[in-house]
């Protein structure tokens, strides 16, 4: 058991992670978590399980910004000596 400090994020509060709980739950920053309140007013954290839908709109919304350059295998089809 580990007592944890609160502390201002923006408008939000927020609850630092221990280095020890982070290696061994196997998240890193940028991870999505779930959380669950219990009956008792436990606050449960668990990693959020994986979603192919998810990954999908995010690299979508990633390739989007990525600006579109010469294909390489046409660019190795122009250089290629025969």
């Amino acid at each position: 058991m580990m007592n944890l400090q609160i502390a201002k994020w923006g408008n939000s509060l927020a609850v630092r992670i221990p280095a020890d709980y982070v290696r061994q739950i196997g998240i890193k920053e940028g991870d999505r978590l779930q959380a669950h309140l219990g009956a008792d007013g436990a606050l449960n954290l668990r990693p959020a399980p994986w979603s192919r839908k998810a990954f999908a709109q995010e690299l979508a919304r990633d390739s989007q910004a990525l600006p579109m350059g010469t294909s390489v295998m046409e660019q190795l089809r122009q250089e290629a000596r025969y």
